[in-house]
Formats: C-alpha cells, structure tokens, sequence
C-alpha cells in the first residue's frame, strides 16, 4: 500500500472545511504540518513508518462489536493522521520515535478503545521482541477493555492467532516472548517491576487524586527504565466530572503545550473540545468538533443517536445533560448536583495583595477542627468586580494520611507559594490552631495595608476564637448557615461566578472547593451550600467566600462607600 503524509492530508481537510475540528485541533495539525512543509523541526516525517500500524490495523484486526462485527478495521481520517504523527514523526539525532506520550481527549463512541486496541497489538507484534504492552484504567474492568478488545482481534485473524496465546491474564507471543496485560487501579503495587514498552492509560478522568496520580507516574517511571529506546504512552480519554485529577493535570499540560510554552516536547496533546461549550453544545453543527466520527464526517457515531441525546439532555434531568455534555460533547465537568458548571468556576485572572493596599475588605472564615479544612476569605470590591484571596489550613500530623485517604496533593499545596505564603497551610499538632487564622488576618492589615470592616463567621467551632480576634480590633459578624440565610447570597454568588465577576488568583485549592459545591434545594426553592458528591470532597472555601458575601449584601451600601464606590 501507498505510504501517505495522512497529517498534511488531514490539516488540508481542515483547512478546506471537509471536517469540522475545534481550534485546539487545528492549531496541533497545523504546526504539525507547517513543521512537515518547511523541513526545519528537531523532526522529521517518516511516511514509511507513519503508515505501517495504519496498513497493520487494516491486514490484520477486524472490529467485534455492533455492526461493523468481522469487517477490517479502516481508521478513520482522524485516527490516520494521529497514526502517523505518533509512530511517523521522527527525531533527527536519534532515529528513535519523537513522540513519547499522547494525550488524546475525544467524545465518546469515537472508535478510541478500538484504535488504542490496534495500535498496542501493531507493537507488540511488529516492534520486536520482548515488547510488554499494557491497558491501565482505574477499574480492572475498564482496563480490560481495549484488551478484551485485542483479545477479539486476535481471535478474528488467523495470522495474529497462529501467533499468540491467550492466557489466564495476558496474551502472549512465545516467538518473542511479548505480552499483552491488562492493570487496574489496585494493581498499583505489582508495577514497581515492569518494564513497560506500550501502554494505554483510558479514562484518565477516572484517576482522580493522588493515587491516579501515582499509577500514571509507575507507568512512565517503567517506559524510563527499559532498555528498548521508544517507549509510548497512550492516554484516552473523556471529559469527567471529578477535578483536581490526574485528567486535569494533563489538561493544563496539554493547553500550555498548545499556548506555544515548550514543557515536554515528547508530549502530544490532540484535543477534541467544542470552542464555546457554553453556546455550541446544543448545535449539532459543533458537535463534530467533539465526535470526528460523528456520520457524516465519520462513520462510526449515529447523529441520530446524538439528536436524541439532545432533545432527553432538554427535557429537564440535569443528570441526563451532565452526561451528554461531558462524555458525548467531551465538555469539562463537575457532578451532575453541582451548583456551578466547571466552566463557571474556572477563571484564571490574576492579581496582586499589593493592588489593594489602603484598601477596605471584608472577612470570611469557615473554622474546623480536624476533618475539614479551614478556610478563611478576604473579599475586596472594585469596579463591579469581587477580588477574593483564599487561605487555608490543615492539621500538619494529618497531611500524610489525609493526602492518601482524600487522595487529594494537601503537600504539594502546601510547597506551592503564591507569593503570599503556601497555598494550604500547615498547623502544629493534629487539630487546627484558630491563632494561625487569626494571625493571617492580622498579616493582611499590618503587612498589606488592607483594612478590614467585618469578618463573617458560623459560629460551629468558634466559641472561643471570635475573642481573640475581637481583641484585635476585628468586628465579628454571625452568619448562621442555613435556607434562610445561605439562598439569596447563593443565587448571587452564582450569577457572578457565571459572569466571571469574582475573581480567586486561580487558586487550585478554590477551584477544587468549587466544582465539590452543590446545592440543596427546599420546598419553598431557597437553596442551601452541601457538597455535591464524596464525603471527602471540601467546600469549606466556598463556605468561607459565602460568609463574606452573606455581610457584603446586608452591608453593601456601607461598603460601597467606604470603597469609594457611590
């Protein structure tokens, strides 16, 4: 068969208006095919190379389910072009594969599981011997997927059946001695001794906290070790509703690399998003920027399926929406009883303590003892928008264990300085100090200038701490949680978050607390804050930001003018 530049095809496509991608696909082909045109990359393009998984995947597997059951697998135009990114584009110093890892996020029923199924089979059997491949998911069964997948292919093609055997756990080739095994998450403790030369990572948005965090890193710690020097690394995946995960980790990488910041040059990320999920989710038109196998363009996904989906994700069940719009349309969620969408808590502004020197804010705090955190919030008002600076603060003879039970980087926060000090502070013992809240509070007057009018409390856990913090000259505030007191501020607090009017530093801790926060919602339809999912979810931020607002709304007149604002 013809060996074709299937990127520079598929950038042409694009550029042409024959498919329709998103603009983060488009700016990876074409600097992608820019690099091909010009020769003037660390790289070059291999067509040779780039074509032989895609020329395997078309002799040799066959598709096992629905109905394209026993017909050959012919990639799609998209699945082409990948193909022959990840195995074609090669290093000029070295010879060697360029691209080690790919991030890959694309709707679901795109053809993913099937494709990561061939192309794991295509090293395994035509890369040399001694190749171990290997699926990861967070579940065995979801990582026995793409192998059960392989399994079929095997089954169907004389030639790969003649070759292998099929194992208890694996599938083996005795000619080489290469395998094929599938890792759940509760097999992180046999990986230390792997020598992994292909895997498949899928659905990473599943490896929340930190022991996705650690499965992911066992594996790439594995491919660094081996002796055979091209190593790949697949992770596939939809958009999920749990953040601060493993997915969101790769996300940011993914969206730095495509900024132009040159992180990891090995890192491929191909991301199939919809631009405006806000305004496109529910345009058929744009779907295609997050299904590439959507009919017509593609021919694996029915867009009738998909219209329906539309018309149920309508009719009012917000659990049926959260669905369509984060595994169909691959839009970046939270659980399906958040209060804020995750594209409405996100909000990257910045700024600087120092801007607000002279100053006037108000105070917030969620106080705990031991299991959740402390939170305290320093609001500040200027020009229509809410500036909020976060601190927060947790046992230190508990980190250890709260990091590996919530599964959630508590010391990776705390090593992390916003140029205010670590973003999740520690104190002494095994419960929390309220003196150090106290004691930030009094940092924010006496080394920022900011002058504080009220501190909005719950007076749960408090007792004693509010005169401590009287005796510095603070006026205390109660707000006492609940319907009646939580559901005005709350509804406003929404319609600016989705505005973008409350501005938090990008703080990870914050956002974390965000996409946790939902809503409980009364028979008389006043709202209150809960937390939308795990017990081991946090909102204590949210909490501590809603106090302050709870004082800002019944004193805004007086603020305003104390800001200089009427």
């Amino acid at each position: 068969m013809e060996a074709v530049d299937w990127i520079s095809e598929y950038h042409r496509a694009i550029e042409a208006g024959e498919v329709v991608v998103g603009q983060k696909v488009a700016t990876i082909y074409s600097r992608l095919a820019e690099g091909i045109a010009n020769d003037d990359q660390p790289w070059r393009l291999d067509t040779k190379k780039g074509n032989a998984p895609i020329h395997f995947a078309h002799r040799f597997c066959r598709h096992s389910k629905g109905a394209w059951a026993g017909r050959p697998f012919e990639m799609e135009l998209w699945q082409k072009a990948l193909t022959c990114a990840l195995f074609g584009i090669i290093d000029r110093a070295t010879g060697r594969r360029y691209y080690t890892e790919l991030f890959l996020c694309v709707g679901r029923k795109s053809g993913k599981s099937t494709w990561a199924a061939a192309v794991l089979l295509y090293v395994m059997v035509c890369e040399g011997d001694g190749q171990d491949v290997y699926s990861l998911a967070s579940k065995y069964d979801q990582a026995s997927l793409i192998f059960t997948e392989a399994q079929n292919m095997v089954e169907q093609s004389p030639f790969l059946r003649k070759r292998m055997k099929k194992r208890r756990t694996d599938l083996y080739m005795p000619g080489t001695r290469s395998i094929f095994k599938p890792l759940g998450r509760n097999s992180n403790g046999s990986m230390d001794g792997l020598n992994a030369s292909a895997a498949v990572v899928d659905e990473c948005h599943a490896l929340n906290g930190v022991g996705g965090r650690e499965m992911y890193s066992s594996m790439k710690l594995s491919m660094g070790a081996v002796a055979r020097p091209e190593p790949i690394l697949l992770v596939t995946t939809t958009a999920g509703t749990v953040r601060s995960g493993l997915f969101d980790d790769l996300h940011d990488l993914a969206i730095k690399t495509l900024e132009g910041q040159e992180i990891d040059p090995h890192f491929l990320p191909v991301l199939y998003e919809l631009d405006e999920p806000e305004i496109e989710w529910d345009n058929e038109q744009s779907w295609y920027k997050a299904c590439p196998s959507l009919e017509p363009q593609g021919a694996i996904k029915k867009l009738e399926d998909m219209r329906t989906k539309l018309a149920r994700a309508k009719a009012g069940d917000p659990a049926i929406r959260t669905e369509f719009q984060c595994k169909d349309l691959n839009i970046v969620s939270t659980s399906t009883t958040a209060w804020l969408a995750y594209h409405e808590c996100l909000n990257e502004e910045l700024f600087s303590l120092d801007e607000f020197a002279g100053s006037w804010a108000i105070g917030g705090v969620d106080l705990s003892q031991t299991t959740d955190l402390t939170a305290a919030a320093l609001l500040m008002h200027r020009d229509g928008r809410f500036f909020a600076h976060m601190g927060f603060w947790i046992p230190s003879d508990n980190v250890a264990d709260r990091v590996r039970k919530d599964q959630i980087p508590y010391d990776t926060w705390h090593a992390r300085d916003d140029g205010n000090g670590p973003l999740v502070h520690y104190c002494d013992g095994n419960t929390i100090n309220p003196s150090d809240v106290t004691r930030w509070f009094v940092d924010m007057v006496r080394e920022h200038d900011i002058s504080i009018r009220w501190v909005g409390y719950d007076p749960y856990c408090s007792r004693y701490w509010t005169d401590e913090m009287a005796q510095h000259g603070f006026e205390m505030v109660k707000v006492r949680q609940g319907h009646q007191t939580e559901s005005v501020p709350l509804q406003n607090m929404g319609q600016l978050f989705r505005a973008h009017r409350i501005v938090y530093n990008n703080n990870p801790v914050m956002l974390w607390n965000l996409t946790n926060a939902g809503v409980e919602v009364s028979r008389n339809n006043t709202i209150a804050l809960r937390k939308a999912g795990q017990p081991r979810q946090r909102i204590d931020g949210v909490a501590a930001l809603m106090d302050a607002f709870v004082v800002y709304f019944d004193h805004a007149n007086e603020f305003k003018q104390l800001c200089g604002e009427e």
